[in-house]
């Protein structure tokens, strides 16, 4: 079969690897890159050259199995990271790193600071009562992390100098939005993540020379199939197939596979079915932006409090998350440069001291959501179209190639 394969992230290069073996494929890409959020970028400072994460970074030997099995049949290498988490807030001054003990007391006024042991008993209590009552199934469906926080009278320390920006920095979400959280998908992640465990937690990895490392092994056999700088215009479905109005032309297809975000396979749809409309709607994405440079004003003022996430509070609470990955700590980079990579922060940074800059999209969590996710079926094979991507689960590597397994798996092809 002839099939279009819309989106060149790692949803759709995992449909297309599978895919080409008994297909005739076509991958469409708008951007001029292959990889989607797996984007890593050369630089060169003060002599050095390097190889930079801006997007996808890390994965974990727990809750990654599938996409760890395709590095593995691809031959690609990767290596341990720390996954370190700060939170610095400037209007109280209040900075810890958790790493250890050592870091969590970076700020060591925090140790007679009555406030801050009210937020480590919180941590505790939190991880225990969340994970109980997920496991005795008294979370209800429409319980919201907000809700949740208030009715257990968890202290406002806790909520906002360490729950609410910890899910904020890994779902790129406002702090608003994410009291409006689903609390089940919240604790199901932080429990899978191993994130309600002070001492077990999974292995974190990062990809040996940058995650881009993945791509040409992937594509090796389909590069010539990648239509870069080739945004899809419109589709349009018959009974017979399928027609791609892209930036080539118009050319016919028996099936298409969107392997994009949601919101822009919506868009691209001529004629989108009343389920494509509830489901898809459902599933909104927010654009970040996403600066890579080496302005260490961004991070917390004492080294000691720098972890691989900084969290960096202060303005209004309905404002994108405001994120400092430390790269050197996550891809292990010597260097007397510490490279940054900071989400929607770029007035805050030197203009001098910037790499680069991106524009990455990240779906947004809701209740309405995630009754849409559950929708799946109704969308698959419907009309000649099938949708991967991560916004099918946690929006994270490994959902983005378990959404590509499913379609690969309706044309008979796996892993």
């Amino acid at each position: 079969m002839r099939i279009a394969i819309i989106g060149s992230g790692i949803s759709g290069l995992t449909s297309a690897w599978l895919l080409n073996r008994n297909h005739d494929i076509t991958v469409f890409e708008s951007e001029s890159w292959v990889g989607g959020h797996t984007h890593t970028v050369d630089v060169s400072v003060n002599g050095e050259s390097h190889s930079i994460d801006t997007g996808f970074i890390v994965f974990n030997d727990w809750t990654y199995p599938n996409f760890i099995r395709l590095l593995e049949q691809l031959g690609v290498a990767f290596k341990p990271t720390e996954m370190s988490f700060s939170v610095n807030d400037p209007k109280t001054r209040t900075e810890y790193n958790g790493n250890n003990l050592n870091s969590l007391f970076a700020q060591r006024s925090n140790l007679l600071s009555p406030s801050f042991w009210g937020m480590l008993r919180d941590i505790l209590r939190f991880n225990k009562e969340a994970l109980s009552d997920l496991q005795n199934q008294r979370i209800a469906a429409d319980t919201t992390l907000g809700a949740y926080l208030k009715a257990g009278g968890y202290g406002q320390r806790f909520t906002d100098h360490y729950i609410v920006p910890m899910g904020a920095a890994i779902w790129s979400m406002s702090l608003a939005d994410m009291l409006s959280f689903p609390l089940q998908f919240f604790v199901r992640f932080f429990k899978n993540h191993g994130l309600l465990s002070v001492s077990d937690r999974p292995q974190w990895c990062v990809i040996e020379g940058g995650s881009s490392a993945y791509i040409a092994p992937l594509t090796a056999s389909f590069k010539q199939k990648i239509r870069v700088d080739c945004p899809v215009h419109r589709v349009e479905r018959d009974s017979d197939g399928v027609t791609v109005h892209s930036a080539a032309g118009s050319e016919r297809f028996d099936k298409v596979v969107f392997a994009c975000h949601s919101d822009q396979a919506l868009s691209m749809l001529a004629a989108p079915s009343a389920a494509e409309q509830d489901i898809l709607g459902a599933l909104p994405y927010a654009d970040n932006d996403v600066v890579l440079h080496t302005d260490t004003r961004l991070l917390p003022q004492r080294e000691l409090a720098w972890a691989s996430w900084n969290y960096r509070l202060g303005g209004a609470g309905d404002q994108p998350a405001a994120v400092t990955y430390d790269m050197n700590i996550l891809q292990g980079i010597t260097s007397d440069t510490t490279f940054c990579v900071s989400l929607n922060q770029t007035p805050s940074i030197d203009p001098a001291k910037i790499l680069a800059r991106y524009r990455y999209a990240h779906p947004q969590y809701s209740l309405e959501g995630v009754a849409a996710q559950a929708r799946w079926q109704e969308l698959s094979g419907a009309q000649h179209t099938y949708y991967c991507g991560a916004y099918w689960a946690s929006g994270f590597h490994e959902d983005g190639v378990v959404s590509a397994l499913r379609v690969a798996s309706a044309f008979g092809e796996s892993l």
